[in-house]
């Protein structure tokens, strides 16, 4: 969340930073709310003091052997009023914090300023789009021919957009989250972990997904428990409510785990096959540093989930989301979008995110400066290394051969018992 005192210091930033995300946060009913509150707690203060003041001068004539009636009816009607008064700050201490929760993070200034994705910024290309001499097929069909994919008795068993891999599908999510943990781990330094895949409310609130996302979560309501809907929601809030030493930042840690989202709305040719699902794998990324080389690392961050595409052979380009196309939390974003042959476009397969201290302030996270002095909030940065599902489909769909075979990529091999192309299977169903 944004600091209140920062807010105030800063309406006219705030109000312009707002604008540029496209959303109306009621800036002008929180300044009013925020006012009142500061006055009442003013008035309370001083009523307060009066009734110090009452109980003292009520103790002298009690002493003296006088009559304090005429005082101790002031002192009850300052008590009520008091009650009066605390139960109104309360409640305006609630809308305060409820507010907070629900105003976005401010974007950083090197952020491009647009309504829509049509603004976002390419930064960077690789590899070479592939040219195909025979039809091209997409991934459900190529799924469907292999022998590798059900969709419909995914559907069977649960619902429409919910994923099954079979044989040689279920290896291939395998081998992917245990290739990427590997380079990942091996190769760019982070720490593995495993988390629960349910987490509770002050989780899901630590992240920035409670208040104003909680239509679009998986819930458990009898015990106000939620299905993850990424890694980032476990693997940042780990390190909650603690304060860490400057010397053991930056943090990075890497989780594969399943994710879990409504997606209720309709997204026209993404709504097929694995592209938007309700459920699906993903590799994520988290770092934990400090305020100083946030946004250096979120260049680091960026070119590690790359470094999966790069080892894959999968072209791709690496965009700067504008101010209307961020996410809730950040404050600056790439997404890396891989080619999609079958639709002749890119699609994304990962999204990597500085969200500065928005988090942190949420979670309570702060660390110890190594020169001393008070402790600071860190920033906190995450970033899919990579959805795993939509890898497969740009895999299938880049690597078709005219049969209908998958050639896997060299880097995936071992992970498959050295297997070089996916052909047609038997399985049992």
């Amino acid at each position: 969340m944004l600091d209140l005192r920062w807010i105030r210091e800063n309406v006219e930033y705030v109000r312009r930073k707002m604008a540029e995300r496209g959303v109306d946060v009621g800036l002008d009913e929180f300044l009013a709310k925020d006012a009142l509150r500061r006055s009442l707690l003013q008035e309370v203060e001083a009523l307060k003091h009066r009734r110090n003041e009452l109980t003292r001068q009520i103790g002298r004539l009690k002493q003296a052997g006088q009559d304090p009636t005429d005082l101790l009816q002031e002192s009850q009607r300052l008590s009520a009023r008091i009650e009066e008064l605390d139960a109104r700050v309360a409640e305006l201490d609630a809308w305060v914090e409820d507010w907070l929760l629900r105003v976005p993070n401010v974007p950083h200034e090197s952020v491009p300023v647009g309504p829509d994705a049509t603004h976002n910024v390419e930064v960077r290309r690789w590899g070479e789009i592939p040219n195909f001499s025979f039809p091209v097929r997409d991934h459900v069909d190529l799924g469907r021919f292999l022998g590798i994919l059900d969709l419909e008795r995914a559907a069977k068993v649960a619902a429409a957009r919910f994923p099954l891999f079979k044989g040689w599908g279920a290896r291939l999510v395998r081998a992917l989250a245990t290739f990427m943990l590997d380079l990942h781990v091996r190769e760019h330094g982070y720490h593995e972990v495993w988390v629960p895949y349910l987490v509770n409310r002050a989780t899901m609130t630590g992240t920035g997904q409670l208040p104003k996302f909680e239509p679009d979560l998986y819930g458990v309501p009898s015990d106000d428990l939620f299905l993850i809907p990424t890694a980032e929601v476990p693997v940042t809030n780990l390190l909650r409510e603690e304060t860490l030493s400057e010397q053991d930042l930056p943090i990075r840690l890497v989780c594969w785990s399943p994710c879990f989202r409504r997606e209720a709305g309709t997204y026209g040719q993404e709504s097929k096959g694995l592209i938007r699902q309700h459920q699906f794998d993903k590799v994520e990324l988290v770092h934990i540093t400090t305020p100083d080389r946030s946004y250096d690392d979120l260049e680091v961050l960026t070119r590690h989930a790359e470094a999966v595409l790069q080892r894959l052979g999968i072209p791709y380009r690496v965009m700067l989301l504008c101010t209307g196309d961020m996410g809730f939390a950040a404050a600056k974003t790439y997404d890396i979008e891989a080619w999609l042959p079958s639709q002749q476009r890119w699609l994304e397969v990962s999204s990597c995110s500085n969200c500065g201290d928005f988090q942190a302030r949420r979670m309570g996270l702060r660390y110890r400066p190594a020169g001393g002095g008070k402790s600071r909030y860190v920033h906190t940065l995450n970033g899919s290394g990579l959805a795993i599902g939509r890898t497969i489909v740009v895999l299938l769909e880049n690597f078709q051969q005219a049969d209908g075979s998958v050639l896997i990529p060299p880097a995936l091999r071992p992970y498959l018992d050295g297997l070089e192309r996916l052909t047609p299977t038997g399985f049992p169903f």
